[in-house]
């Protein structure tokens, strides 16, 4: 249903092969607004990403709207989610502006977020809704980090960086203690809202990963068995409302493969 198609996944779980050079920009979309609605991006009027309605499978597959453009769900890219499966999405290169829009039938299409960039051919981003959305306004948050992934990856380790999308939160240190060994590494530094650090390279392995205040001890955010895969690149976001008491909206870790 989407105007831009995702480029396909290159084997069986997932993984996109983004070696060879590609016309045009290339970015990933995450609904991470506390609270937000389910919502389809859009880079102007083009829409980027969408989900196809069920209402269209066999039987009910015989209408003309079935048979040419299909029926388009109305429940999106919903909270704590990746659109299209996380893959990335190919867009026209050069000064942008990127939203997250309802994807309900009421306020259908009104952006939720808003994002105005400069995105290159060739390159690869991340968008990501994020803050607490006020129902009030409709409005959440959103940022634009750029993906600068290893051109050249060693296929004995794995690469990680980590996102901090908390808005209400305090500049974090994402840990990764292996299972294995009980080695922890700190994924470069500390990471203020709204910024990605560079990626770092670890060895494969299952890995405990936690975030802390830059010179504590205490735990912020962790996220048990979380496995990197030799050879792949991935990008660790925390998101949430760090000081919510509602269960479901307390920070959590999400981690993504870029690669």
């Amino acid at each position: 249903m989407a105007c831009v198609t995702a480029i396909a996944a290159c084997d069986k779980n997932g993984i996109q092969n983004i070696t060879a050079p590609e016309n045009g920009a290339m970015v990933k979309f995450f609904n991470f607004g506390v609270g937000a609605p389910g919502v389809n991006f859009f880079s102007g009027s083009t829409k980027v990403t969408a989900i196809s309605s069920t209402s269209c499978q066999p039987p009910n597959d015989t209408t003309s709207t079935c048979r040419s453009t299909g029926v388009e769900s109305t429940t999106g890219t919903g909270v704590g989610a990746a659109a299209n499966g996380a893959l990335y999405n190919q867009i026209a290169p050069g000064s942008v502006t990127l939203t997250a829009n309802i994807s309900a039938t009421t306020d259908k299409n009104l952006a939720i977020s808003s994002v105005a960039a400069n995105v290159e051919n060739g390159k690869f981003y991340s968008y990501f809704v994020s803050g607490i959305y006020d129902p009030a306004s409709k409005k959440a948050d959103a940022f634009l980090v750029e993906d600068p992934i290893p051109t050249q990856q060693d296929q004995t380790n794995a690469y990680v960086r980590f996102v901090n999308a908390v808005s209400n939160g305090q500049p974090m240190i994402l840990y990764a203690k292996n299972q294995t060994t009980g080695v922890e590494t700190a994924i470069g530094g500390a990471i203020a809202y709204k910024a990605a650090g560079a990626f770092t390279m670890i060895p494969g392995a299952v890995y405990d990963l936690s975030t802390r205040a830059s010179g504590s001890t205490t735990n912020i955010v962790t996220r048990a068995s979380v496995s990197f895969v030799p050879g792949h690149v991935y990008t660790v976001t925390a998101r949430g409302d760090a000081v919510t008491t509602v269960t479901a909206n307390k920070p959590a870790l999400d981690n993504t493969a870029n690669r």
